[in-house]
């Protein structure tokens, strides 16, 4: 398993990997596009080196705000879940927002979407609060959970 930034190659399969996730945050490619041209994001993705050509199995992106950063989206491939990908993102994540000096990264994540939040609370994070009908298509709750430790 290899993790690297993202490359506009990358895109077509980070589309594959969010449409076989329907949890994760529903973006265009131009979303894509626009926080990797942007200074302050950071798309990550994960490589398994053990196919040839190797095999897109996750991502992550998030944006920097001064000394904070948000996990704006992440995914992995639903054949490729349980195998300590979302974990090693989030890990190198954290670690390359730190190298840049962020101090706190938060995230928000649907009330019924317990796998993520088993996968988050064990990373560390934390609840902050909860956001009531945040979510719409199905209307719910948004847990903002917050990383401090980095």
């Amino acid at each position: 398993m290899r993790i690297r930034s993202s490359s506009t190659e990358d895109l077509p399969e980070i589309m594959r990997i969010q449409s076989r996730t329907p949890q994760a945050a529903q973006w265009s490619q131009g979303d894509y596009t626009q926080l990797a041209s942007d200074a302050a994001g950071l798309i990550l993705v994960v490589e398994l080196d053990r196919t040839t050509p190797p095999t897109l199995a996750g991502f992550a992106a998030f944006h920097q705000v001064m000394d904070e950063a948000e996990l704006r989206n992440m995914a992995v491939d639903p054949a490729h879940q349980r195998h300590g990908i979302g974990r090693e993102l989030l890990r190198e994540g954290a670690r390359l927002l730190a190298e840049q000096g962020v101090r706190k990264i938060y995230l928000e994540v649907r009330a019924s979407n317990l796998a993520a939040q088993r996968l988050y609370y064990s990373a560390g994070f934390g609840l902050r609060v909860r956001r009531t009908d945040y979510y719409h298509d199905p209307r719910e709750d948004a847990l903002v959970l917050s990383l401090d430790r980095l």
